[in-house]
């Protein structure tokens, strides 16, 4: 059941029925998709400081078993598995946060494909308008600004007590994923909710330092390196982030995360597009400038999703494939753009 705003009878249900479902585990999975950002890390963080003294037997990941260095402040940071061979050999529920659907974790949806056919339950908390409902109870919010927004609410409405830990994991993911407030899925909830984060002890100083002011060297230079490579098709505008620039750089793909939103806003310009080189293909960011443009339809031709304004996909590998994508996407913007302009 997707929650909206007027099924809240409903709704507290699917969140008691999900936190009975979490807390009579005896060995949980709290886990996120790979690539993660600070609304998924923060997440998969912020539940563990919630379910610790309840389930005995805990593990926490990410889907590619990375996690950007920014967050390595954020409490419990360093009980993520860095690796498939860190991995339980059995788990009894899964809790999977900010994942559209259980294919995005990556490496270790690959590594533990039986695990998501079904036969383990499985808690969906998102926010994502493709999420796929794949969960034995869905948490799912559409209209919330972040997935700890839908965390929160779940939280306290099954009485957690928010200690000053978890309300900055929470704090992080909701600040990361409106860029302080600037997305248009910034709500009056949204800066409610950060609100009571504060009262309960959020430490705002360490959470705006790190994810907004200070840098890795490597980032910087990551940075620069994309930035000298964009290319204007109007109106698009994008950049890559290849695997020699990751080496020469020493920085990791997920220090590039925030080009693509700083691209959206070039002049002239409708889409921002980054594609991140891996082996197997590109990953590609999307961002929409114009409520007209919605990306996450666009990505869904391709088989991935997102928001209207923030989606993504996977592409295969060579400059083929990202070319019928580039070529894609113009026409789309420019027929969308089209049929808006006035007649007569």
């Amino acid at each position: 059941m997707v929650i909206r705003p007027d099924r809240n009878d409903s709704i507290l249900g699917s969140r008691q029925a999900a936190w009975q479902l979490v807390t009579a585990a005896r060995s949980l999975l709290i886990t996120t998709h790979a690539n993660p950002d600070a609304d998924a890390v923060a997440s998969v963080l912020a539940l563990r400081l919630a379910v610790v003294d309840f389930v005995p037997c805990v593990a926490c990941s990410t889907g590619d078993f990375t996690a950007p260095r920014n967050l390595g402040f954020l409490p419990g940071a360093n009980t993520l598995l860095d690796s498939p061979t860190q991995l339980p050999d059995e788990v009894e529920t899964i809790v999977l946060l900010d994942c559209a659907d259980p294919t995005r974790l990556g490496p270790l949806y690959h590594a533990r494909q039986a695990w998501f056919d079904g036969s383990i339950p499985l808690v969906n908390v998102d926010h994502h308008v493709t999420n796929s409902l794949f969960g034995l109870v869905n948490l799912v919010d559409a209209m919330a600004s972040s997935t700890t927004e839908v965390l929160a609410r779940w939280l306290l409405d099954v009485g957690i007590d928010l200690t000053p830990d978890i309300a900055t994991c929470l704090l992080t993911g909701l600040y990361g994923d409106t860029l302080s407030f600037q997305t248009s899925s910034t709500t009056p909830v949204a800066h409610e909710l950060a609100a009571l984060l504060l009262r309960k002890g959020a430490r705002q100083e360490e959470i705006v330092t790190n994810l907004f002011r200070r840098k890795p060297v490597s980032t910087i230079l990551l940075w620069g390196a994309a930035l000298s490579r964009i290319r204007l098709e109007p109106p698009v505008i994008w950049t890559e982030i290849t695997s020699m620039m990751l080496e020469m750089t020493g920085a990791t793909a997920a220090e590039g995360e925030g080009i693509v939103n700083f691209l959206s806003g070039a002049e002239g310009t409708v889409v921002a597009i980054l594609f991140y080189e891996h082996p197997e293909g590109w990953r590609v960011s999307v961002r929409s400038a114009d409520s007209l443009v919605d990306v996450a339809a666009i990505c869904q031709h391709f088989g991935g999703g997102g928001h209207p304004r923030a989606a993504g996909c996977r592409l295969p590998a060579g400059e083929s494939s990202r070319r019928a994508f580039l070529d894609y996407v113009r026409a789309a913007v420019i027929e969308r753009m089209s049929s808006e302009l006035p007649t007569g």
